[in-house]
């Protein structure tokens, strides 16, 4: 049984195939943006409360406009594709450990499962966008997402083209015939043929996506859709300021895991601006190096009404422990809420911060 949620990454390696576990674990460029988002969340600090007569922590999240219809923990299960890769019953089974969890599960375009099966599982899903170059699909797709019961559209904003993963690259990676995009008209795509010195996820990204997407397309999805909108991949507060305006429900600060723009800067580094120029005007949620339950608390001190976590339960998927780690990290946010003094999650926005 694993002690952290990092603890899950080696036994995760110890069972999957080498260029698999680079594809999950990997960055863009020098992975300089992926090491920076662990080293900024390291240095943040806290000032804990004390004698502050708290006998127990409430982790509970609730969230007006029909976001999240409450939630064990302010936790979302970040989208991530082709989860297939780790376990044959890739998303169904992270889904399922979510919806036990009590907490939201989103779905990826990319995903290895057909959207409607993982909403069929039951819990809170919301339904995450990448831009393709068919506007027609991409309506298809929220479509699909709303009859399916998604309670909202995550659009993600921060990849164009695909950043230059250079473990894939090295590793001339390609997906196994026996994962898809099952979402897509034509599954089996450029993403299967391996081509020496080139990544195969990457050419399909090529292909598929949009890179030319703006503002006016997102206008234009508002006008078609009644779900609230969550913009994915924010860092700078004037997009933050745009997406308000827009009329977006929320904003994931995100620099993608440290998978696009290598030198960007690190999720926990951008919060403060965004939390600022957004003015309680819509959630905003903190992704990319969360892996414990202080990270949360150091996030929600710092003004996000929740984060999302990613990798450490891909990790965690590849040896079907999803429910534990997520019990783990609801366990290791109330014992950090308890340390700081925090009744609920209000008390932990009014914590002090620091910079180590």
């Amino acid at each position: 049984m694993a002690e952290t949620l990092n603890d899950y990454e080696s036994l995760a390696a110890a069972v999957l195939p080498a260029e698999t576990y680079d594809f999950v674990a990997g960055g863009s460029g020098s992975e300089t943006t992926l090491r920076r988002n662990r080293t900024a969340l390291d240095a943040v600090t806290l000032a804990p409360r004390v004698l502050a007569g708290v006998a127990a922590a409430d982790t509970g999240w609730r969230v007006p406009a029909g976001v999240v219809g409450g939630a064990s923990m302010p936790v979302v299960v970040a989208p991530m594709a082709y989860q297939r890769l780790l376990h044959p019953e890739g998303e169904l089974l992270l889904a399922r450990a979510a919806a036990e969890a009590g907490v939201p599960y989103a779905i990826s375009t990319l995903s290895s499962y057909p959207l409607e099966k993982i909403a069929g599982i039951g819990g809170q899903c919301w339904f995450q966008l990448y831009w393709l170059r068919d506007r027609g699909v991409v309506e298809s797709l929220v479509g699909r997402a709303e009859e399916a019961g998604c309670s909202a559209i995550v659009v993600t904003v921060d990849v164009p083209v695909m950043g230059r993963r250079l473990r894939d690259v090295r590793n001339s990676f390609a997906l196994p015939d026996d994962v898809v995009a099952a979402n897509l008209v034509d599954p089996v795509t450029e993403a299967h043929v391996g081509v020496p010195g080139l990544s195969a996820v990457a050419a399909h990204t090529a292909s598929a996506f949009e890179p030319a997407v703006s503002w006016q397309d997102l206008e234009w999805l508002r006008t078609r859709t009644g779900l609230p909108l969550i913009l994915k991949g924010i860092l700078d507060p004037r997009d933050a300021t745009r997406a308000v305006q827009l009329g977006a429900t929320g904003i994931v600060v995100s620099n993608h895991g440290g998978r696009q723009l290598d030198g960007a800067m690190s999720s926990v580094d951008a919060l403060a601006g965004v939390v600022d120029a957004v003015d309680n005007d819509c959630l905003v949620l903190l992704d990319s190096g969360i892996r414990s339950g202080t990270d949360v608390l150091r996030a929600l001190a710092l003004g996000a009404s929740a984060v999302l976590v990613g990798r450490p339960l891909l990790w965690a998927l590849a040896v079907d422990a999803c429910g534990e780690a997520l019990e783990l990290l609801r366990g290791e946010l109330a014992d950090a809420m308890m340390l700081a003094g925090c009744a609920d999650l209000a008390a932990a926005g009014w914590l002090t911060t620091g910079r180590a």
